[in-house]
């Protein structure tokens, strides 16, 4: 027997240890913004080291100590927010443009087995087109414009919205829609109260996915094509010698951008789904 381990207990009394703190949902969340704000910190300083101490080009990667003053000089001077707004321009109308096609083809293709089957052998010949290989198609259709841009985007975010989807509406609890169809609801309104209630939490991560694909979608076709936007920046930056803190900081406009757009959609889910079972969990 371990006696350093042995504590003095009064006679007929039972210790019970003290009750562990419980943790709020505010102390949580301060955690994990502290994470993540250490980690960003941490890799900073080692890319800064690594740059300083020869383990990466200076002349192709320029340490962060002056890609930061770059981003910040984009900020003051108002030169960030013009192509920023073009890019999420072109990113909204394409996913807008996306759901408006990709949801209502869902709940028909996910509601009927008999359009299931017709439209698989469609689908998956379609959806690993790369978009960015119809480049060259929609330039010729379009132009070098907004619209072939909204078109490049809408039909790389129209794939993760349609199955997510698909998926939503074939995980509708059965036992759920024949007991609203016992008590006389039609179609209609088992659409509306069973089937897209249960559907909302795959199609909300259908648009987290498109939101990704679509801000990629969007820079790459500024790149290629040269449509106005943050795509614009870095290749005017990259190809006017002794820039390069620049072209990296309009990369970091743009991966920003990306961050922005995902914590706003995160947001207004939390929000929108504050009923839904996994919300319920993680609010306790």
């Amino acid at each position: 027997m371990n006696w350093s381990t042995v504590t003095a207990r009064a006679p007929g009394k039972v210790t019970t240890p003290a009750p562990a703190p419980a943790v709020t949902p505010v102390n949580a969340r301060l955690r994990t913004v502290g994470l993540g704000v250490a980690g960003v910190l941490g890799t900073t300083a080692v890319l800064e080291l690594a740059v300083r101490g020869g383990l990466l080009p200076a002349a192709w990667f320029p340490p962060p100590s002056e890609i930061l003053p770059a981003f910040a000089a984009l900020v003051t001077t108002g030169e960030l927010f013009a192509p920023v707004g073009q890019t999420l321009q072109g990113w909204v109308l394409g996913i807008l443009a996306a759901t408006v096609v990709a949801v209502p083809l869902g709940v028909l293709i996910g509601s009927a087995d008999l359009a299931h089957r017709m439209s698989r052998f469609l689908l998956e010949f379609l959806r690993p087109i790369p978009p960015v290989a119809l480049i060259p198609a929609a330039v010729l259709i379009f132009g070098s414009n907004l619209d072939m841009k909204v078109f490049l985007i809408a039909f790389g975010t129209f794939w993760p919205v349609l199955l997510q989807t698909v998926y939503g509406v074939h995980d509708v609890d059965p036992t759920a829609r024949d007991t609203a169809r016992s008590y006389g609801l039609g179609r209609r309104a088992v659409l509306w109260r069973i089937t897209l209630p249960s559907a909302l939490p795959y199609l909300a991560t259908g648009l987290r996915i498109a939101s990704a694909i679509g801000l990629i979608l969007a820079v790459t076709s500024e790149i290629v094509v040269g449509v106005p936007g943050i795509g614009v920046g870095i290749t005017d930056a990259q190809s006017a010698g002794g820039a390069e803190a620049r072209m990296y900081a309009w990369i970091l406009a743009a991966g920003l951008l990306g961050w922005a757009l995902n914590g706003v959609l995160q947001t207004v889910e939390r929000r929108t789904l504050h009923w839904h079972t996994s919300f319920r969990e993680v609010a306790r």
